[in-house]
């Protein structure tokens, strides 16, 4: 899944590419930025309806960024994959992000707030969605680990499973009503 991520993501110009301009890097250091990113997800979390469950993957600081990646836990069926990607187009857009680029087959899209941070989502073949984002560059400082908590299981420290939540509309592989 990682290979899957780091090859869609390139493709688009987005893996492990922080926003080179100094935009943040007078206004906040890498835990303001974290916890920044933390506030994006949640609020992209609280935007899916019906809720999915998801769980940490990873919080990773380099030298004047972080990463933060959230796996979905919930089943997002081939059907669904356009509506879920729809609900977070929408609400990222509603908040003034633009859309950089998406994926040729669809199933991954990069955004970017006003201020640099690079919002990204991919659904990989099995319908395991993941949102993440990449902060500008900013101050260095420590990083602690996020605090949101997750909506079921924390495999943050464990090998992910495949997604193993079902939903009655997220994995519905019934055709949408037109």
């Amino acid at each position: 899944m990682a290979s899957l991520l780091a090859l869609l993501l390139t493709g688009c110009g987005m893996a492990g590419s922080p926003s080179s301009g100094k935009e943040g890097q007078a206004k906040m250091n890498l835990q303001e930025a974290a916890d920044k990113a933390d506030g994006i997800l949640d609020e992209a979390f609280a935007a899916i309806k019906p809720p999915v469950q998801w769980t940490h993957r990873y919080s990773m600081p380099g030298d004047c960024y972080v990463d933060r990646d959230r796996a979905v836990m919930t089943v997002i069926s081939a059907e669904r994959r356009g509506s879920f990607l729809g609900v977070l187009e929408r609400h990222w857009k509603s908040k003034g992000y633009s859309l950089v680029a998406t994926s040729p087959n669809g199933l991954a899209a990069h955004f970017k707030t006003e201020d640099g941070f690079q919002l990204e989502v991919l659904i990989g073949p099995n319908g395991q969605a993941h949102l993440s984002v990449t902060t500008p560059c900013v101050e260095k400082s420590e990083v602690a680990q996020p605090t949101s908590r997750p909506s079921g299981p924390d495999y943050s420290e464990q090998e992910l499973p495949a997604p193993n939540v079902t939903s009655t509309f997220w994995s519905s592989d019934a055709a949408l009503p037109r």
